[in-house]
């Protein structure tokens, strides 16, 4: 009976277990290899008897343990044990450990001619005349390959090196580039929150604290004054919660975003009905002029909304007047109103109603999103007027007034 193969373990993997060993256990290792080797070499090249061109071999051996941290400095230590004796393997571990730095590439050019230089030329120097052209040119030969491709190798590593680098820091930037584009729609998603809960939820909130302040002021029956006083501070504390909280969604806001129904100008009739202010809507009839693109239609919708709530806000009971009229390729949306009544500016509690001016913010971000304006200021009589100005045309792509 056979026994189950069982699956492959990486770690049973010779490169994966040295991989796994530590940095500076590597290189010890590697160090100790290439100094054994270059002792093997002197060995083998010097048999007994020894002279000094046997020592300074072993020197420029022993040197080898310093090329990791001063390169330059084994380099030349090696340099002697190469012309005078046969460290040929030493000088080339150097130059591999020079070139394998960080170091200006014209000390890599002249390390290398050093050594090419040493393996080129024999000892002693009078033995040099005596060879061969042949002799010469193939020791030529083998000098320049022997030099140049420690060299060579060292240079590679480096760029590896290099390259490794730099491929880590590119995912770097594409880990930030990723969490900076999460942290944006996050941003843009919060701003559209709050500014449809400043819309809507708020529009609906101040109409309740209006009514309560009104009936609180005018009821005759005290039961009624405390329930609409009970409502007025609920009403006015939630307005104030909601502030709060769309001061915390718009401090990492960005642009607006799309949102699902969005009112269009054929709802301004039931807004200006629906907002307790004696306001009159004067706008073209249906049908006289060209369809407006949706984000014109809900900028000037939402522009109306917010005029009209800053009215019963601060001047409740004053007549407005709503209009909107085309000039040319603009749509101009305008809401004013007169002064508040005398008997309503006795009203000493309607004054408390949070406000943080996030309203008109946001209506001249809307109109600059689309490409228009938005303008604001008291009128000669004591009153107020909103005047929006847009062109009729879509918005420009990729942007929206949501």
């Amino acid at each position: 009976m056979s026994r189950p193969r069982s699956g492959w373990n990486p770690r049973l993997n010779p490169r994966a277990a040295v991989a796994e060993l530590p940095l500076w256990l590597r290189r010890g290792a590697v160090t100790l290899l290439l100094v054994a080797a270059s002792t093997v070499d002197a060995l083998l090249n010097f048999p007994p008897p020894r002279d000094w061109t046997f020592t300074v071999s072993i020197v420029a051996t022993a040197a080898l343990l310093l090329r990791r941290r001063l390169p330059r400095t084994a380099l030349l230590i090696v340099l002697p044990g190469l012309y005078a004796g046969t460290a040929a393997v030493a000088a080339m571990a150097a130059l591999y450990s020079v070139a394998r730095t960080r170091r200006p590439t014209w000390q890599v050019w002249g390390a290398t001619a050093l050594v090419g230089t040493g393996m080129f030329i024999p000892w002693p120097l009078g033995d040099f005349p005596k060879e061969s052209a042949s002799d010469q040119a193939q020791n030529l030969i083998y000098a320049v390959m022997l030099a140049a491709g420690p060299a060579a190798l060292g240079l590679l590593a480096r760029t590896r090196e290099a390259l490794s680098e730099r491929v880590a820091e590119l995912a770097v930037l594409r880990d930030q580039e990723r969490e900076l584009h999460a942290e944006t729609v996050l941003a843009r998603e919060r701003a559209r929150i709050a500014r449809e809960m400043h819309d809507v939820v708020s529009h609906q909130a101040g109409l309740i604290a209006v009514q309560a302040g009104a009936l609180q002021v005018t009821a005759v029956d005290p039961e009624v004054r405390a329930t609409a006083a009970t409502l007025r501070g609920l009403a006015v504390a939630t307005l104030e919660e909601l502030r709060s909280m769309i001061l915390v969604l718009r401090a990492a806001g960005a642009g607006p975003t799309e949102l699902a129904p969005q009112p269009r100008l054929s709802d301004l009739a039931r807004l200006v009905a629906e907002s307790e202010v004696a306001a009159v809507l004067r706008m073209p009839e249906p049908g006289s002029a060209e369809a407006l693109p949706e984000p014109v239609e809900r900028a000037a919708y939402r522009t109306v909304q917010e005029a009209l709530t800053n009215v019963r806000k601060h001047a409740p009971g004053a007549r407005t007047e709503v209009a909107l009229r085309a000039e040319g390729d603009r749509l101009l949306v305008s809401v004013t109103n007169g002064p508040p009544p005398r008997e309503v500016r006795s009203w000493k509690d309607l004054s408390d109603l949070p406000g943080g001016g996030h309203g008109i913010v946001g209506l001249r971000e809307r109109a600059a999103l689309l490409g228009g304006t938005l303008m604001t200021g008291p009128t000669a009589d004591g009153g107020f007027g909103v005047l929006l100005s847009l062109p009729v045309a879509a918005p420009p792509e990729g942007r929206s007034a949501g």
